[in-house]
């Protein structure tokens, strides 16, 4: 792919923001005990610690999109990058936990004005013949950013201190925000109206139902906070359905859901997401506290886990074509529930590292073949037209799955364990992460209503490293260049 000067450009500039974008939901995993023993953090404050950025980032993604088609795409990935940049330093000089989640929110907000506007500036400055190996390049810079990111924190946090993981944004955005503003053309799309209440109906559920699984165990499940909390979040949920079937400009097309194929595909991807980023919650905490790791060397022994995604995730993706979606979203669960169901019944205090390193592969193995999968399906279920909101409702549900997968598992570690000893640890460590392999296992029944067959060669078909918690994170604005496969 020969490509012009200003392409150049656009390429290095749009991937390194979304290498930070990445990097910057992951470099945290390995700095969670370090996080906890310095600001006194209960798990619950951990988890938040996540979630803020999650469902700041899944709520406004599709805003995010909206903007940059009406005032200028460059000119909200700007604004993206001081915001981002700006709350980085924020999460560093933080005192507690409150501005910590705080800042960590501002963040995500961010975040959600950066990532879909890259892809659409990417999107639009190459040709269709040129956009699919444009956005695989992409693709290639945020999955550096998710096999590094566990490693770049713990080296991080062992050599400096966990303040460090968001001092380094700043220098990052330092360079890209002129860049940007001299480099890249400004670009419009379509100017759409802003669904102002079914954002502040997705926000109300998500932060509702979160809150109280969240809260549920130092509360009371019985107790008027959790209950209303979860009252106030299914509430809101239901609103937000009717909202967006009656509304003219939905932030979610609820139309595409009459498709089994494009409900069965986010439903796959929302489990799948949930699964992953409880993983990447509780993994890096067990290596820490249970088997006395280092953060980097904790880093370093989630690279089975994580690898999978360069060697196995663009080989499953080009599978697709051969043996269609279902095969492999219900094989590559399956392989996720084991692997993850494999380190639940053996975790103890006692547990070494030598044996989580075959479910650690097979588990990353899995989720390696059903990420590009859940996508293709997704993407094939709409017409052409139609796939970039159908891409920006993918992210949207994947990201919201990520912070139920935190808050589910999460509870159930608080109710059977704590931080008290490595005892105490292990046994809420099993019953989370067999939680997290429950989700798998649902998601994989779930996978066997995606329609059989493979796809024709002119439908949209992922293929790449999608998915890791934070990855691919791609948007719904690419306008009349929308391409059908997401980075």
């Amino acid at each position: 792919m020969k490509m012009t000067t200003g392409q150049r450009w656009v390429l290095a500039l749009t991937s390194l923001a979304g290498l930070m974008i990445v990097l910057d939901a992951l470099v945290v995993t390995t700095a969670m005990h370090a996080i906890q023993l310095d600001l006194r953090a209960s798990i619950g404050e951990l988890e938040w610690t996540i979630n803020a950025y999650n469902l700041s980032f899944a709520v406004l993604l599709m805003a995010g999109a909206a903007l940059g088609d009406r005032y200028g795409r460059r000119r909200v990935l700007v604004a993206g990058l001081a915001l981002f940049s700006a709350a980085s330093a924020g999460c560093a000089l933080a005192p507690n936990l409150g501005l910590l989640i705080a800042a960590r929110t501002a963040q995500g907000i961010g975040a959600a004005a950066i990532m879909p506007v890259a892809v659409a500036l990417l999107s639009a400055a190459f040709q269709p013949e040129q956009r699919t190996k444009a956005l695989g390049l992409f693709a290639a810079a945020t999955g550096l950013a998710t096999l590094g990111g566990p490693l770049v924190g713990g080296a991080v946090v062992q050599g400096l201190a966990w303040q460090w993981i968001f001092w380094l944004n700043l220098p990052i955005g330092a360079v890209l925000i002129p860049l940007a503003r001299t480099r890249l053309a400004e670009s419009v799309g379509e100017a759409r109206r802003l669904d102002f209440p079914g954002i502040v109906l997705v926000s109300s559920a998500a932060f509702g139902i979160v809150w109280g699984l969240i809260r549920g165990n130092e509360s009371g499940w019985a107790s008027p906070e959790v209950v209303s909390a979860l009252l106030i979040g299914a509430v809101a949920a239901v609103g937000f359905v009717r909202w967006e079937l009656r509304t003219t400009a939905p932030l979610i097309p609820m139309r595409f859901f009459a498709s089994r194929a494009f409900s069965a595909g986010n439903a796959v991807g929302f489990l799948l997401a949930a699964s992953i980023f409880s993983g990447a919650f509780f993994f890096a905490q067990f290596l820490q506290i249970v088997q006395q790791q280092g953060p980097l060397g904790a880093g370093l022994r989630l690279a089975p886990w994580t690898v999978t995604l360069f060697l196995v995730a663009p080989i499953a993706g080009k599978q697709v074509n051969r043996f269609g979606e279902r095969p492999l979203v219900v094989t590559g669960l399956l392989m996720q529930a084991i692997g993850y169901g494999w380190i639940a019944l053996t975790a103890g205090p006692d547990l070494s590292y030598a044996p989580m390193i075959a479910p650690f592969i097979i588990s990353g193995v899995g989720v390696s073949m059903a990420i590009p999968a859940a996508q293709s399906a997704v993407l094939r279920a709409v017409p052409m037209p139609a796939v970039g909101a159908a891409s920006g409702t993918y992210n949207t549900l994947r990201q919201l799955g990520g912070a139920f997968g935190i808050a589910v598992p999460a509870a159930v570690f608080a109710a059977v364990g704590g931080f008290a000893s490595a005892r105490a640890f292990s046994d809420g460590f099993a019953a989370a992460i067999a939680t997290a392999a429950v989700l798998a296992l649902l998601g994989a029944a779930i996978g066997l209503l995606i329609p059989a067959g493979a796809p024709n060669a002119t439908e949209p078909v992922a293929a790449g490293p999608a998915g890791r918690p934070g990855a691919g994170m791609a948007a719904s604005a690419a306008g009349d260049d929308r391409s059908g496969v997401q980075a």
